[in-house]
């Protein structure tokens, strides 16, 4: 593994005892609420390998709350995360899965508010980083370190060029972009990740063409 500074080997500014368990469990979080783009009413969390197996001791179910309320690793109120959680009405559930994962410390999240619904997987890969792997049953690869455009849509022709089009309009460079699909012609999902923030306006705009069904966008 490369290390583009010394950050990457000590790790984030934190809350917690682990890098990997608390501040990377915190980024998962964080991430899915964004994706969700608010704070939902229910979530189910299922824990895989060593985050099954150590989660109340290394705080990991606290972390991955706090996320989900939207605070950052080193947010002081991430070890109160449980109660303010049941405080701010968001029913939380943990379940202990003992399947094999591709790597250790690996959580399944269910978000859910009445009809809107949102499945994500994420990995703690080691000091306080992360990747996404899968969104709603899509395989991804997404670390969350980027300003990230989220779209859903119709396969159909010109899709990809109506959204690169708005973006070079709006003067917005694209670091990476992944376009994947599970059956040619029906549903696909485009990931962006950009060198700086999407506005609302910029996302409302992309909305607005033909085959989109939903834009989200994580800063």
């Amino acid at each position: 593994m490369k290390y583009r500074s010394v950050f990457d080997i000590i790790g984030p500014v934190m809350i917690g005892p682990s890098s990997s368990h608390t501040a990377g469990a915190a980024r998962i979080g964080r991430v899915a609420r964004r994706l969700f783009g608010h704070m939902p009413k229910k979530v189910t969390i299922r824990l895989y390998g060593s985050f099954a197996k150590t989660y109340k001791g290394h705080g990991t179910d606290v972390a991955l709350v706090g996320g989900l309320l939207d605070f950052d690793t080193f947010d002081e109120r991430i070890v109160d995360a449980l109660s303010l959680a049941e405080k701010a009405g968001m029913e939380v559930n943990f379940i202990e899965d003992d399947s094999v994962p591709d790597h250790p410390n690996t959580a399944r999240l269910f978000l859910e508010d009445g009809d809107n619904k949102l499945e994500v997987v994420g990995v703690s890969v080691g000091g306080g980083k992360i990747e996404m792997t899968e969104l709603n049953g899509f395989e991804i690869s997404l670390s969350g370190s980027q300003p990230a455009l989220f779209v859903v849509h119709h396969d159909r022709y010109g899709a990809v060029a109506a959204v690169a089009s708005i973006l070079a309009k709006h003067e917005v460079n694209i670091s990476y972009m992944e376009v994947s699909r599970k059956v040619k012609g029906d549903i696909a999902l485009m990931i962006i990740e950009t060198d700086q923030e999407v506005a609302d306006d910029i996302a409302k705009e992309i909305q607005a063409q033909p085959n989109m069904l939903n834009v989200a966008v994580m800063a």
